[in-house]
């Protein structure tokens, strides 16, 4: 039987962005799919917006992104950067990736690698579009795409099934009914691929 990750992401997350490889490597070892849950943060589940979180944790979580984003050779652009006000957009063009039977993936690692490593404003819809053709996809179509009615059923039933499944937080991966929060969990969801549940 052919093992599924469930992976709830937000573009908006550099956590996300630097687990992505990490993960896509993890489940080509264990011939895994990955089934993709886009949403923003969840707080009907306790989780919190950045802007949102005292200074200390704010500072920390900055100290420890950096040195996270050094151990897995994953350069971020913190400072002086435009914010992701709305992640929707960005999301709703990977989705309809997805449903329409594109490579999803590459085109998440392209979006965030503009984000986060270039400061490229995927907020706007000529930078999405011109991201998504850098990487090989038809870009004008993916914009034709984002508001489609079965993109945008997905993207709120993806919410749904965030919030069901008990994610607050960016990235999380589920397998086999157990969730794994964070990145840095990936290798007790490795454990758990090969048999051992942690």
């Amino acid at each position: 039987m052919t093992k599924s990750i469930d992976y709830f992401f937000s573009i908006g997350s550099p956590w996300s962005f630097i687990g992505l490889e990490t993960l896509v490597a993890l489940a080509r070892r264990h011939e895994a799919e990955i089934t993709p849950y886009l949403a923003t943060v969840v707080e009907e589940n306790g989780g919190i917006l950045s802007r949102n979180k005292p200074q200390a944790r704010r500072a920390y979580g900055t100290r420890d992104l950096k040195r996270w984003s050094r151990a897995r050779g994953k350069p971020l652009l913190l400072e002086g950067r435009p914010p992701l006000a709305d992640p929707t957009p960005a999301s709703r063009s990977v989705i309809a990736a997805y449903l329409d039977g594109k490579d999803w993936l590459a085109l998440t690692g392209a979006l965030q690698e503009a984000f986060w490593v270039h400061a490229e404003d995927i907020g706007q819809p000529e930078v999405r579009a011109a991201v998504a053709t850098r990487a090989g996809f038809d870009g004008t179509a993916l914009l034709a795409r984002e508001s489609a009615d079965d993109v945008t059923a997905k993207w709120s039933s993806d919410r749904e099934h965030a919030v069901k499944s008990g994610v607050f937080g960016f990235p999380t991966f589920t397998y086999d009914n157990e969730i794994y929060w964070g990145q840095d969990n990936l290798p007790f969801l490795q454990q758990h691929l090969e048999g051992e549940k942690p």
